[in-house]
């Protein structure tokens, strides 16, 4: 069974990948904004898949 944090990681690690993309609306990632979005997005898979 998930502890109950766990949906709250979740979240919060949702948001942070949100923050992130909207802050850089309208024009391509940067090589090391590509990197940031993709540890930001494999942080949150780790907290949703386990």
């Amino acid at each position: 069974m998930a502890t109950p944090c766990v949906p709250d990681a979740a979240a919060e690690a949702n948001e942070a990948i949100r923050r992130f993309m909207a802050a850089r609306t309208g024009r391509p990632l940067s090589p090391e904004e590509q990197d940031e979005y993709e540890r930001l997005l494999a942080a949150w898979a780790e907290i949703v898949h386990g």
